[in-house]
């Protein structure tokens, strides 16, 4: 079975929708998710706030930056060996 991944701003959305009232299995029928995944999410993320996601995305492409960094600088650093190798 296809697992379906939902944004952390779609899931939040959904979870808004059930606390403003709407009843769970509306809810899961309007957003073609199962009745478990309104369960987990409550339990996870219940305490983010759009603030919250908002600087883990950040988080996450500064660090995604910082691996494209790593692996040019280390691509140079072992082509700058190899070339000091063949001069000796």
């Amino acid at each position: 079975m296809r697992k379906i991944r939902f944004t952390e701003h779609q899931m939040i959305a959904v979870l808004k929708s059930v606390e403003a009232g709407r009843t769970v299995k509306d809810v899961c029928r309007e957003a073609a998710i199962p009745k478990a995944a309104i369960t987990t999410g409550r339990r996870n993320m219940a305490v983010w706030k759009p603030a919250d996601i908002k600087k883990v995305k950040d988080l996450e492409d500064e660090n995604r930056r910082l691996k494209q960094m790593f692996a040019v600088l280390s691509l140079e650093c072992r082509a700058l060996k190899d070339f000091i190798e063949k001069k000796l």
